[in-house]
């Protein structure tokens, strides 16, 4: 079932790239594996999807290692909210990080990264919506927590969003992208299951899509 829903979600992005004007080859589709384990991704994997996501260090420390070694091409994003304490692990472990949302993590993101030898692509996550129950931070402390993650040596990348639920997403993916623009960042992390081919006609680069490549969680 793996590849019939890969090659759909495939299809879709390169739709809404036509309709765009984009390459397909411009977007990378993050396949959320949160709660699923290798039996559900090795098809993915063997379909040639690379790129990969997970919410939990704990759990992709549990999955990836093992993953990697028949599959070392795979890319893993972290897209979940990120402890400090936990940003050593995601440096080992992760290509990517796309919930960079505070002064706290970009400092413990860059003692990591100095130590480890590694420098994963950084999102900074922006809470577009103002919604107090989201993680993110303010559209007006953006330019400052960029200028703190450069300094701090990160390879800001781009930006994440989750626009609020129940609302229509284009205003929030346009409003994301018009941010990108006036802060020289290029990468747009931005669309799910419900609304990525909205998101690939207005900029995306990376959208991530878990539902609609494995079905409902299994926890």
């Amino acid at each position: 079932m793996a590849a019939p829903l890969l090659d759909a979600v495939r299809a879709a992005i390169a739709r809404a790239a036509r309709t765009a004007g984009r390459e397909a080859g411009d977007i990378s589709l993050v396949a959320v594996s949160k709660t699923h384990g290798a039996d559900g991704i090795v098809p993915l994997l063997a379909a040639g999807q690379r790129d990969f996501g997970e919410n939990r260090i704990q759990e992709a420390a549990a999955k990836w290692p093992a993953l990697r070694e028949e599959w070392p091409e795979s890319i893993l994003h972290f897209v979940g909210r990120l402890q400090s304490n936990k940003a050593q692990e995601a440096v080992s472990l992760c290509d990517a990080v796309h919930s960079i949302d505070r002064a706290s993590l970009v400092e413990a993101l860059g003692r990591a990264q100095d130590k480890a030898g590694r420098h994963p692509a950084c999102f900074i996550q922006v809470n577009i919506g103002d919604e107090a129950q989201k993680a993110g931070c303010r559209i007006g402390d953006l330019p400052g927590l960029l200028g703190l993650a450069r300094t701090a040596g990160l390879d800001v990348s781009g930006l994440m969003c989750l626009p609020p639920e129940g609302l229509e997403p284009a205003p929030y993916f346009a409003l994301l992208a018009k941010l990108g623009r006036d802060n020289g960042v290029g990468g747009l992390s931005m669309g799910m299951s419900g609304d990525y081919e909205t998101a690939v006609k207005i900029g995306a680069t990376h959208v991530r899509v878990g539902t609609a490549l494995f079905g409902a969680r299994e926890g």
